[in-house]
Order: structure tokens, then C-alpha cells, then sequence
């Protein structure tokens, strides 16, 4: 599914990119996985520590946090999950205006 190569990273973002696209849940993947497309290769370890906890969370509840329909809980309120909510909120806008 993914639209980037994981040629030239290294085996956690290879690792990260393959998860982010095989969530189990169809709309998660797109989410999670174009967003991992766009943005693997530019974390540092830091942010990489922050992707791989989101990874972690479940479906539902990181697709309500996503959206907007709950809030996010301060542990999990980083810069990559804002960079997450940004990233999804311009995608929805772009898609409208097709």
C-alpha cells in the first residue's frame, strides 16, 4: 500500500512504515500509512519513540483522537500526533475540493 520505497532507511522506520500500513482497519491504514509515507524518513529518535507509542494505540481510539471527537490524553499529546492531526485534517480538506 505504501507510495514511498523503504529503500535507504533503516530497519525501526522499515519496520514502522510496514505497521503503519497494516493496522487492520482499512481507514486506519490510509491514515496512519500516508501520513508514515510522508513523514518516516524526517523523525529523529525522539519523534520516532512518539510514532511508535501512537502505533501502539487502538483503532477506535486514536482514530477519535485524530478526528477530533475525543480529547487527547496529555501522555499521548506529542508533536508527531499533532503533526498526525494536521497532516489528516489537510489531506480531508484536499480531498473535498476534488
Amino acid at each position: 500500500m505504501t507510495e514511498r520505497s523503504s529503500e535507504g532507511l533503516d530497519a525501526r522506520r522499515r519496520r514502522l512504515l510496514f505497521r503503519a500500513w497494516r493496522r487492520g482497519v482499512r481507514e486506519m491504514d490510509l491514515i496512519v500509512g500516508r501520513f508514515a509515507d510522508a513523514y518516516i524518513d524526517k523523525f529523529d529518535d525522539a519523534a520516532l519513540d512518539n510514532f511508535e507509542r501512537l502505533i501502539e494505540v487502538p483503532n477506535a481510539e486514536l482514530y477519535a483522537w485524530v478526528t477530533g471527537d475525543k480529547r487527547v490524553p496529555a501522555e499521548h499529546d506529542s508533536a508527531v500526533l499533532r503533526a498526525l492531526i494536521g497532516f489528516h485534517a489537510q489531506n480531508q480538506t484536499a480531498g473535498e475540493g476534488a
